[in-house]
Parts: C-alpha cells; sequence; structure tokens
C-alpha cells in the first residue's frame, strides 16, 4: 500500500476546462426548470458511450498499491488493502448514470462492495450526518450520509464483468445512481463521517451541495 503523496499522477490538470464549469454553474447552464420523477431527469440526453471525464491528471495507481482509509465519526476506523477489499461480501447492482453534463446512460452492472455493509463494519456515530469523499489524485466530493447509505449504494471495482479502468476510476470508485456523477468520486482512497457538512471540489466552484438530477441541482 502507498500513501497518496506516493502515487504518480498521469496528465496535467484541465485548468481551462475547471474554469470552463465554474462559469456553468455561474450562469445557470443546462437548467430547464421542470422537474420530474422519470427515468430520465430534466434536462440529460442518453448515450450509449461512457464519457472520461476528469480533472486531467490519473494516478497511476495498481490493485496491489490501493488501500481504503475509513475513519472521522466512527466507532471502528478501518483501513483495507485490495485483499481485504475482495474479502468482504461481494454484491452486483444495475444502476444508470446521470452526469451534471447533461448526458446519461441506462443499465450499468456494477460489482462491488455495498454501502450499507460498509456502514455495519464502521458504525458511524449518532451524530455523524455527512461523508467526504478523498480520491487519489487530490479531488474530494461530500455527501448526506442518508444518500451515502441508500441500497443502491455501493464501493464499485468492476463495470459491466470487466475492472474498472483507471480512465474510469479503478482501481475503485464511489457508485451513488441518485445523484450527479460528480458526486460518484473515483480513484477512492479515504472516506471521512463527519458531523458538519463541508463542501469538496465542485462545490466549492458553485455546484450543488446535494446534486439531486430529479430536482436539477446542479449549482448552489
Amino acid at each position: 500500500m502507498v500513501s497518496e503523496d506516493d502515487v504518480p499522477l498521469l496528465g496535467k490538470l484541465k485548468e481551462k476546462l475547471v474554469q470552463t464549469k465554474e462559469n456553468w454553474a455561474k450562469e445557470g447552464r443546462a437548467l430547464t426548470g421542470k422537474p420530474g420523477q422519470a427515468r430520465l431527469p430534466p434536462g440529460q440526453h442518453l448515450t450509449a458511450e461512457w464519457p472520461v471525464l476528469d480533472l486531467g491528471i490519473q494516478p497511476n495507481l495498481t490493485q496491489a498499491d490501493w488501500s481504503l482509509s475509513v475513519a472521522g465519526a466512527v466507532e471502528q476506523p478501518i483501513r483495507w488493502s485490495w485483499n481485504d477489499f475482495l474479502a468482504q461480501p461481494q454484491v452486483e447492482m444495475v444502476s444508470d448514470i446521470h452526469c451534471v453534463t447533461t448526458w446519461s446512460r441506462y443499465d450499468n452492472t456494477w460489482q462491488g462492495v455495498s454501502a450499507r455493509h460498509l456502514l455495519a463494519r464502521v458504525k458511524p456515530r449518532a451524530t455523524a450526518r455527512f461523508v467526504m469523499f478523498r480520491s487519489y489524485d487530490g479531488y474530494t466530493t461530500n455527501v448526506p450520509l442518508s444518500r451515502f447509505a441508500d441500497d443502491d449504494v455501493l464501493l464499485a471495482h468492476s463495470w459491466e464483468g470487466q475492472p474498472l479502468s483507471r480512465e474510469h476510476g479503478g482501481p475503485v470508485r464511489v457508485v451513488i445512481p441518485k445523484l450527479y456523477f460528480w458526486k460518484s468520486a473515483k480513484w477512492l482512497r479515504a472516506i471521512t463521517f463527519m458531523d458538519q457538512d463541508s463542501p469538496g471540489y465542485w462545490e466549492l466552484r458553485g455546484y450543488h451541495d446535494e446534486g439531486d438530477p430529479w430536482t436539477e441541482q446542479r449549482y448552489g
């Protein structure tokens, strides 16, 4: 296992993309004003592809190097190696992806460890209300604990029966289907349970704190 500082990063930060997306937040790009509960959220369009979106930097991380730390407002902090992670009960789930950049992809099959199993292991304290995900590229994003505890949330290592590629967040990424996909952090390295909310990378740059696609919570 290696620390975040020891993981080589491939690529260069897409500063122009970051600035563009900050401008989208200021302008309210793609907002339709038509919330609903159809399968396809308002303002979205379907795609059969899975676009690659990141900050331009990808950690060059092997499964042997990967580890996950879970701490904060929990009774039993843990640190899992790759083998520890695979030794947990494995689940398969099918869910849709909804990206804030307006594309959606239906019926993605994921394999991994359910969030509910993780919660049972670490036992969040009664005061815990929020979760912060931290990635090996330095990315962060926050969600309410109630969202992470949903029955369709998992820490995924595989997609459509194949290990997640680095481009899509392998070795392990979060999958929270009911929120915009920027909340499903790639290259997961740490989960921190918090009593108080704290914004992550895009939340600090004008994006919504929760990110519900059906009510178009794109921007704060």
